[in-house]
Formats: structure tokens, C-alpha cells, sequence
């Protein structure tokens, strides 16, 4: 870990972040972990956690927020008493400051209960929206939530097309996009790395594709968020949905719509709360309690940054600077991980051999059944997954029975390099 208070005071221009490369910063493991209480567990502390693709260890920030709530503003909000008018700021506070970060407006974001049941909603909304004979593009690389709400729309005749996966890589080709995409096109669905191949779509080419049919946009963030919140702005997508608890904060889907689309949406909620955007696709009333505590996930990027960082900057290049850090970090441990599982004859590495082109989400076929290979690790202290993460369409696609499955180790910013290490020596004993 390097870090120069001089240099970066001396170099530091208004309302510019350093680079990186500027001056050799690294991520602070030590103190990242010291904001996961997760990890002072006893029960937790002969463990090594892979399964963050599943639902990531929560910092302390948000556990403390959801506390306070819980204990000092646990009734309905926004009343005129003073203790509701503190829960309902603080709900405020939390949909403001992660709009910011992500770079949408305020009243673009919504919180729901998770992204599977947002993209239900929206499905309904888009139900009502289209008309017969009108088209749309799914993938077989997407999380099921992402896939079979919208697949459900051919029931009311609207056309379905399906954006077909490298049966051999997983990979989507654009060149197969431009031959779907026609001016009966009105939505294009696409994740923005896929749950169990990994690879990083090209978010903004594909997004303008879309565009210039006069098509909008719906990506699935919710296996990249956890490796540095996107620009949604600057992506260009017209939906955008990631799910906190993945990313170091509560059970809750929080999602982008932007003003544009969201205006012309038919009313998902109440009749009365069809004016308010960030109301109108959350038909009932969110958690209250969840909804604040997101704020601690923004607590905990200015956290980082600041012990990083000396400069005073804004949101958006905030989460730049993270992103940076993340990305540098999570390859370092990565790529001697896919390296090994590349060289096992044995194994047969899902998504790219690359650290460069993928997400830190590694699944990999084993000649025994993925849940045999999960016990087994269990058995020397390795949390992983096995199955098909409701991937089946891209498992099948790839010529993989769902029910045999991958194993999938998957790993943030908070992963220390030890235990990679121990995950590799784990693999080596059992196989």
C-alpha cells in the first residue's frame, strides 16, 4: 500500500481527480476489511467468502444506518412530528446521493425489493405500452430476471427476438445485435455481465445501437455494480438495475429510469402516485428502513476515498476513482485464479481467460457435479456456489446441463489476497 499526502496535495488540480497511475495508489485492503463486521465474526473467521455474486457481506456504515432506524425512526415518515420528518429525510438523503453517484436525477432512481421483481413491474408497464407486432430483443446470456418477464410478452403478441450466445465463449456479438435490430424494435435487454459468463458487454455502443432504431435500453447491472458503481448517464441506458444487497448494502433492487422513458411508461403503483417517477413502478410501499440505510453505501465509498484521497471532488468522479482502485485490485487476484483453472485439464473455465475482460465472477465446469465440488470445498473452509444461478438459458447455450451445473467463486474489492490463495490450494487438494 502506497500513499503520498505530499504528493497528492502538491498535484492536486480543482475538481480533478489523480489518476491511478499518477502516483501508484493501491487499495487499502486492511482497512477495507475493517469496515465488514462480517469479517470479526468468529463463526465467519475460518471462512473464506466467494459467493459475493450472490449477495455480498454488508459494511458497517449501512448496518449502522438500518440500526438507527430501526431503534430512533421506526414509524411512518414524513408526518409533521419531528422523529418522521427525520425518517423521511433520511429516506431522501439515501434515493439523492446514490442518484448522484450513479449520474441520474433524483427522482430517476426507485427502490424495490429486489431487480427481479423490478423488471416484473416494468414488464407490466411495457405490456400495457406495446403494441401488437411491435418487437423486442432478449438474451440467453441474462439472469433469468432480466429474460422471462420480457419473454412473457409474446403472450400479447408482441415479437420476441433472441440475441443468441457464442455457443463456445458465451460471448454476444454485436454484428448478431445489428441483424435483430429494425425499427419494430422498441426494447433491447441486456445484462451488463452476465451472472456466469462474466464478460463486460460494451454497455454504451450497444445502448446507441438501440437508439438509432428508436429503441430503448434496459441493462442489468446487478453482476457488475459490485465492482464499482456505473456512470448511468454517461452509459446512456434508459433503464439501468443493480441490487444493493450485492453491493455491501441491504435487501433491496434499486432502479434507473430515465425521465424520458419513465413519463411515457403507463402507471404501475396507485392511481394518485402515478406523477412521481420514483413512485410509479414500486406498486407497493418500499422498506422504509432499507430504503434509508442505502445512504451508508454512499458513506462507505466517501470513506474510501477518503483514506485514499486527498482531493475534494465530486460524486461522479468519486466513483471513478473507486472504480479504478476496485478494477486494479480485484485483477491482481484475479487472473493468476483464472490462469490456474485454464491449465487444469480438468476444468473448463466459463467467460474469458482475461482479468481485463471479465468480472471477478469465475464459473468453471468439473467432471462431478458442481454441488459435489461445493461440499467438498465447504469441507476445507471455501464458501462458493453450485448450480445455475438462474442462468439456464446460458448454461444451455453453451451445451451445459443446468442440473450438473458450475461451480462459481466470485469475489470483490473486499477478497484479500490469502484467500485466493487458499481458494487455489482448496482446488488443488480435491481435484
Amino acid at each position: 500500500f502506497i500513499r503520498s499526502r505530499e504528493f497528492c496535495s502538491k498535484t492536486a488540480k480543482p475538481d480533478r481527480l489523480l489518476a491511478v497511475s499518477d502516483f501508484m495508489m493501491k487499495l487499502d485492503i486492511d482497512f477495507v476489511r475493517q469496515q465488514f463486521p462480517a469479517f470479526e465474526q468468529p463463526s465467519l473467521r475460518d471462512q473464506a467468502f466467494f459467493e459475493s455474486a450472490g449477495g455480498s457481506y454488508t459494511c458497517r456504515q449501512v448496518i449502522d444506518r438500518l440500526t438507527r432506524y430501526y431503534t430512533q425512526r421506526k414509524i411512518q415518515p414524513y408526518y409533521p412530528n419531528a422523529t418522521s420528518q427525520q425518517a423521511g429525510a433520511e429516506m431522501d438523503e439515501a434515493r439523492a446521493r446514490l442518484a448522484t453517484f450513479v449520474g441520474v436525477e433524483t427522482d430517476e432512481l426507485c427502490f424495490g425489493p429486489s431487480s427481479s421483481q423490478n423488471v416484473y413491474v416494468l414488464a407490466q408497464s411495457f405490456r400495457q405500452y406495446l403494441n401488437k407486432g411491435d418487437a423486442i430483443i432478449v438474451t440467453n446470456q441474462d439472469h433469468e430476471a432480466n429474460s422471462g418477464p420480457w419473454r412473457r410478452l409474446a403472450d400479447d403478441g408482441v415479437e420476441v427476438r433472441e440475441w443468441l450466445i457464442d455457443p463456445q465463449t458465451g460471448s454476444l456479438h454485436i454484428e448478431q445485435l445489428a441483424d435483430l435490430l429494425d425499427e419494430t424494435v422498441k426494447l433491447v435487454c441486456f445484462p451488463h455481465c452476465s451472472n456466469v459468463i462474466a464478460e463486460i458487454n460494451p454497455v454504451a455502443e450497444i445502448v446507441a445501437m438501440a437508439h438509432a432504431v428508436g429503441a430503448y435500453s434496459c441493462v442489468d447491472g446487478v453482476s457488475y455494480a459490485p465492482h464499482g458503481l456505473p456512470d448511468i448517464g454517461q452509459l446512456g441506458a434508459d433503464i439501468y438495475l443493480f441490487s444493493a444487497y450485492k453491493t455491501w448494502g441491504p435487501h433491496q433492487g434499486v432502479m434507473a429510469v430515465r425521465r424520458e422513458l419513465g413519463k411515457v411508461l403507463p402507471n404501475q403503483a396507485h392511481y394518485f402516485n402515478a406523477e412521481p417517477l420514483y413512485k410509479k413502478f414500486v406498486p407497493a410501499g418500499p422498506d422504509h428502513a432499507q430504503v434509508a440505510a442505502c445512504a451508508g453505501m454512499v458513506d462507505y465509498f466517501e470513506t474510501l476515498h477518503a483514506h485514499h484521497f486527498d482531493s475534494i471532488i465530486s460524486a461522479s468522479q468519486m466513483a471513478v476513482a473507486l472504480k479504478s482502485l476496485f478494477a486494479e485490485y480485484e485483477a491482481a487476484l484475479l487472473q493468476p485464479l483464472l490462469d490456474y483453472i485454464e491449465q487444469r485439464q480438468s476444468l473448463r473455465l466459463i467467460g474469458p481467460s482475461s482479468a481485463s475482460a471479465r468480472a471477478a465472477t469465475v464459473s468453471f465446469l468439473t467432471e462431478a457435479p458442481s454441488d459435489v465440488v461445493t461440499t467438498q470445498l465447504a469441507a476445507l473452509g471455501i464458501m462458493c456456489g453450485a448450480g445455475h444461478y438462474y442462468g439456464i438459458r446460458a448454461l444451455k447455450g453453451m451445451g451445459i446441463d443446468p442440473d450438473h451445473g458450475v461451480v462459481r467463486v466470485s469475489f470483490v474489492h473486499y477478497t484479500s489476497q490469502a484467500e485466493i490463495d487458499r481458494l487455489i490450494d482448496a482446488l488443488e487438494q480435491i481435484l
